[in-house]
């Protein structure tokens, strides 16, 4: 699909609106969940996902980006598209994408896809779709559809060239996928965050469902492999549901997902426990925080923001008692570089900088000179290419010795989780 690169952002609606007129508007023909924020997205949408299909229903899945295959990024009953099926997707609708850049609107790559999850899902068909914005909300081409609930998960600074400067103005940004009538499950936010979400839920006449407020984590403790969770739902409570994730902010994540069931699901009886802790103890979330080597422990996370780098170091500190954490760190060049390699610094024993399969990349020899600042030159190491930068801080955890409970965390874009996962043969993401 030669259709420009995915990082350009044209705000407007315009063309896949015109497209999926055309398709016969495929996004209506199932209710849609719809999740957006700027952490933590894709796994909620994971959670909602195996929630809904622990309860039986046929679910779409449509997340973005992707850690090794396009295919993951279209997901029918738990599974990619196959790549038969994906071909055939995109041949189905390329008449019709072919009929709307006759018109001189020529639809981006995100388009495509997007226009290609919403057809693959009516075809398959779903009872449910659960679609991950790609970036923002408002002027995102997932928000042809109307979520019949919409989720906003912690929002913070990214993307600011394309969404703005502040919180607020990403909040309203990302509001726009509220629809009228709808239900608005909110993850905890920043202060003028929130209030933005909620007056606009407010003029929409949607519903608002906060966690900390109508729904929450109650408890949770450190379990093997994850935590135990204590939530609280919009209509029961659930105790002992065992999340095979690390981090406090999962667990947010795992009360936003079961407030989004909930509301999805008629009457106000709560949802089977036994059922709601079969789901969550099924749940993967690939590339996020994920252990894919032991002796050292490897672990692979796609945070690329300051916010989603505080979390996953909370999350670190808390759950891996690592008497020493080598960092493997590559990062797009137009991120707050600066502002994670400060918050890396303090958890960080040695950092080996290098770069990703990404254009997008920054060059290893610039990182290398940004983190001299921060760590001093003694404590930053410089790779080529990731392989080699992965060796390094396996060789330096190795060097502490097994006793010494040493950790490598590959960190800094979800490119470069995902190219990680491919080296060290991690499991295929699904």
């Amino acid at each position: 699909m030669e259709r420009g690169v995915e990082w350009n952002f044209e705000p407007t609606l315009d063309r896949i609106a015109a497209l999926m007129d055309v398709l016969g508007s495929p996004q209506h023909a199932y209710p849609v969940v719809h999740v957006a924020g700027t952490n933590g997205k894709s796994s909620t949408t994971r959670m909602i996902e195996t929630l809904l299909r622990e309860r039986n229903l046929r679910v779409g899945r449509f997340t973005s980006p992707h850690l090794v295959s396009m295919r993951e990024r279209i997901s029918v009953d738990g599974a990619p598209l196959s790549e038969e099926r994906f071909t055939e997707v995109y041949e189905d609708i390329e008449p019709y994408l072919k009929m709307i850049d006759a018109q001189g609107r020529r639809l981006s790559f995100f388009e495509t896809l997007t226009a290609m999850a919403f057809a693959a899902f009516a075809d398959a068909p779903v009872d449910v779709a659960v679609i991950e914005t790609g970036m923002g909300g408002s002027f995102d081409a997932t928000n042809v559809a109307d979520g019949v609930v919409a989720v906003i998960t912690p929002i913070s600074l990214d993307h600011v060239d394309y969404l703005g400067p502040d919180v607020e103005t990403i909040a309203g940004e990302k509001a726009g996928i509220i629809k009228p009538e709808a239900t608005a499950v909110l993850a905890q936010q920043q202060l003028p965050a929130a209030e933005v979400l909620v007056r606009r839920a407010a003029e929409a006449g949607a519903t608002v469902a906060r966690e900390g407020l109508e729904f929450g984590v109650l408890g949770r403790e450190l379990a093997v492999g994850g935590q135990l969770l204590h939530l609280k739902g919009l209509k029961g409570t659930y105790e002992e549901v065992l999340l095979p994730l690390y981090g406090a902010h999962q667990a947010g994540n795992a009360a936003c997902a079961l407030a989004a069931v909930e509301a999805l699901t008629a009457g106000d009886e709560p949802l089977d426990p036994e059922l709601v802790r079969q789901a969550f103890l099924q749940v993967r979330s690939p590339g996020r925080l994920e252990v894919v080597r032991r002796g050292p422990t490897v672990l692979v996370d796609a945070a690329h923001n300051p916010g989603g780098i505080q979390a996953t170091l909370e999350a670190v500190h808390e759950s891996f008692d690592f008497a020493k954490l080598i960092g493997v760190v590559a990062m797009f060049a137009d991120k707050d570089v600066r502002g994670i390699l400060e918050l890396l610094e303090p958890m960080m024993d040695e950092l080996v900088v290098t770069r990703n399969s990404s254009p997008r990349s920054m060059d290893p020899h610039e990182l290398a000179a940004l983190a001299g600042e921060i760590f001093g030159p003694d404590r930053v190491r410089l790779a080529e290419r990731l392989d080699e930068a992965i060796d390094v801080g396996i060789g330096l955890a190795d060097e502490a010795g097994e006793l010494a409970g040493a950790g490598v965390l590959i960190t800094g874009s979800v490119v470069t989780a995902g190219d990680a996962r491919l080296l060290l043969k991690a499991e295929e993401a699904t």
